[in-house]
């Protein structure tokens, strides 16, 4: 279970988003101010800090996103420039915070060596391109494509619900391709605010906007060689879509503040969970860059579609996270296998591998159908 902690003034802004976070699975510490929340980072291995202060706490080193209600593109620049996984403005879409806390917990920064030991653990096997669970027909098909595409240049556009596994689709293509050797590099186009979105994927000049006090190499640029995985692109504003498809077009582009051609050679493979169809028809996104990016599409099926693969998920979880805690797996009984089989799933895998880390903390000797019941 991600344990994440919330510095804010705002009494009722920490109970509100503990509220939410621990309704979704997550595990949560609050603190006032700084001082507070830099004893809390001293005693506890947070996996990620949600700040209203604009940066960092004094002795964290967790991922940390800024909640702030200063709506100005150099605050934005200033806190991600400083290290912040994604800017929000308040008041808070509620949903938007959940991608991003996802994103971040998803996505793993560098660990600086003096890292906590159990953190550095879960980064470790985070950072691992783990191999696709499951023998159901519908993860067989997933897996077959993967290895007929891969070899190839084609794009690829990834569909599926939030917590399918579609960056695990990603990481996969990426590491049975010829560019395997080559960055792998991952933006999340919804965590990113929208007049930040260019400067992210493209890169800057210095002095190109207010806070831009040195150059910067943008997604394109950093994944030269490599694959570029663009998540949720079907949230990218059609400004921003535009300068992709141009980038697609020409395998060229130009950071903020330069009108110099940069040449690029860059797998991309998106992914989304909207139908771009319909986002189409809605005029919320290019019908031109639909067909860039779509040359193969992998649908990844809802976790309700292949329930046949829950044990087997079950026990790969059981394990690796044994071995995050350094402990021994627990034995899960056969009737609890059957009560999460029958569970909707709505937040698909990583919904399941949330359930079963609390499932191990919770349960006494072995996982029963009674802890299934009583914790889920």
């Amino acid at each position: 279970m991600a344990k994440v902690l919330i510095l804010d003034r705002s009494k009722s802004m920490r109970n509100t988003l503990r509220e939410r976070l621990e309704y979704e699975g997550f595990s949560t510490e609050a603190a006032e101010d700084e001082a507070a929340a830099s004893e809390m980072c001293q005693k506890i291995p947070f996996d990620l800090i949600l700040t209203s202060t604009g940066a960092r706490p004094e002795g964290a080193d967790a991922p940390f996103i800024v909640l702030s209600s200063e709506a100005s593109i150099s605050s934005a620049v200033e806190a991600v420039r400083n290290g912040a996984r994604d800017y929000l403005t308040t008041p808070v879409d509620m949903n938007r915070l959940l991608q991003s806390v996802r994103s971040a917990l998803d996505s793993p920064e560098p660990e600086p060596a003096a890292a906590a030991p159990a953190r550095r653990s879960r980064r470790a096997h985070a950072l691992r391109c783990e191999h696709i669970i499951g023998t159901s027909p519908q993860i067989e098909h997933v897996r077959q494509l993967i290895e007929k595409v891969a070899p190839c240049e084609a794009r690829v556009l990834i569909t599926g619900e939030n917590g399918t596994g579609k960056e695990l689709v990603a990481r996969s293509l990426h590491a049975k391709s010829a560019r395997a050797a080559a960055p792998f590099v991952e933006v999340n186009c919804a965590a990113i605010p929208s007049e930040l979105i260019e400067s992210e994927l493209f890169g800057h000049e210095r002095g190109a906007f207010t806070s831009a006090v040195k150059q910067r190499k943008g997604k394109f640029e950093q994944a030269d060689g490599g694959t570029l995985f663009m998540d949720e692109i079907g949230d990218m504003s059609l400004a921003a879509q535009a300068k992709v498809l141009r980038a697609l077009q020409e395998s060229k582009i130009s950071r903020v503040g330069s009108d110099k051609d940069i040449d690029v050679n860059v797998r991309v493979v998106a992914a989304t969970n909207k139908n771009l169809r319909d986002e189409i028809r809605n005029g919320n996104f290019r019908e031109d860059l639909y067909h860039r990016i779509g040359v193969v599409v992998i649908r990844v099926p809802a976790l309700r579609e292949h329930v046949g693969d829950i044990p087997q998920l079950v026990d790969h979880f059981i394990r690796t996270i044994a071995e995050e805690y350094a402990t021994e797996p627990k034995p899960i009984d056969r009737a609890a296998l059957d009560a999460l089989q029958q569970m909707p799933w709505s937040g698909n895998i990583r919904e399941l591998r949330n359930v079963i880390e609390r499932l191990i903390i919770l349960s006494d000797e072995r996982i029963t159908a009674e802890d299934v019941k009583l914790y889920c």
